[in-house]
C-alpha cells in the first residue's frame, strides 16, 4: 500500500518509523511518503494561512497551496484524497476495514480553524476522528493511517492478530494473560493452562461477548448473535 500525507508538520509522522509500521517500511509492505504542503506556496515568505473573509477568531488554510500540492500528489498516486475534518463520518473498524483495501492512499491534514472551502473540489472523502475538537488533522491521521496499516496483509504475523482484536468483529477482546502463572495471589484462568483448544475458543468467545455486554453496551446490541454464542451466554 501507497499513502500520502500532506501536512504542515512533517516532523509529526516520524513515529511511522518506528515498531510494526516502521517494519512493514522497511520490508516494502507499506510506502508513506510525506509532503510539506508549505512547499507549494506561491507566498515568498511560504505563508499558507491567512484571515478568514467576513470576519472570525483564528486563520484558515489557503486554497492555492493545498489544491497545488493535491495536484502534484496526483501526478504519481491514483488515490483518493481523504480530508481528517469534521463534516465526515467518524472513523472505525468497519471503514479501516474498506481503506485498507485500496492500494493507494492520500490523506489531506487541515489545520488552524481548517481550509478554504474551494480547496474542498479536490477531497474525496471526509473522515473524522469523533465529536471533539483536535488542533489540527495530524493528531487524527496517525490512529487512523496505523489502523488501516495492520489490516495490511503482511504487515502482521498472522491474520489472527488482528481479526481477535477489539472491534474487528464487532466485539471487545477477550481477556488476556502471561507469564507469571500467579501474580500476586491471582492466578490465570485454569482453562487457559488446559490446552484444550475448542474449550479456550468458547471460553475466550463468551468472555468478549461479556466484557463487550459490560463495558459497551452500545456495541454488544448491534452484534448478530448465533446459536452458540446464546447457549454460551445462557450456560453462564
Amino acid at each position: 500500500m501507497n499513502i500520502d500525507i500532506l501536512t504542515l508538520f512533517p516532523e509529526v509522522f516520524k513515529i511511522f518509523d518506528c515498531s510494526i509500521i516502521g517494519r512493514a517500511k522497511q520490508k516494502g509492505i507499506v510506502s508513506i511518503n510525506i509532503h510539506n504542503i508549505r512547499d507549494y506556496s506561491l507566498d515568498k515568505h511560504k505563508k499558507v494561512d491567512d484571515y478568514p473573509y467576513g470576519g472570525g477568531a483564528g486563520m484558515l488554510m489557503k486554497a492555492q497551496p493545498i489544491v497545488d500540492c493535491i495536484r502534484s500528489v496526483k501526478k504519481k498516486s491514483k488515490g483518493k484524497v481523504v480530508y481528517l475534518g469534521p463534516r465526515g463520518k467518524t472513523f472505525n473498524q468497519e471503514v479501516a476495514k474498506r481503506l485498507a483495501n485500496e492500494n493507494e492512499l492520500i490523506f489531506l491534514c487541515g489545520h488552524y480553524e481548517g481550509i478554504d472551502e474551494r480547496a474542498r473540489k479536490c477531497i474525496d472523502e471526509e473522515i473524522s476522528l469523533g465529536d471533539f475538537i483536535l488542533t489540527g488533522g495530524e493528531a487524527a491521521c496517525i490512529p487512523i493511517i496505523d489502523s488501516i496499516c495492520r489490516l495490511v496483509p503482511g504487515v502482521l504475523s498472522s491474520k489472527i492478530s488482528y481479526e481477535d482484536e477489539s472491534f474487528y468483529g464487532g466485539l471487545l477482546e477477550y481477556p488476556q494473560y502471561t507469564r507469571p502463572e500467579i501474580f500476586e495471589g491471582e492466578s490465570v484462568p485454569e482453562i487457559l493452562l488446559s490446552g484444550h483448544h475448542e474449550n479456550i475458543r468458547k471460553w475466550r468467545r463468551l468472555k468478549s461477548l461479556e466484557v463487550t455486554r459490560k463495558y459497551r453496551y452500545d456495541l454488544f446490541k448491534k452484534v448478530q448473535l448465533t446459536d452458540e454464542d446464546k447457549k454460551l451466554l445462557r450456560k453462564k
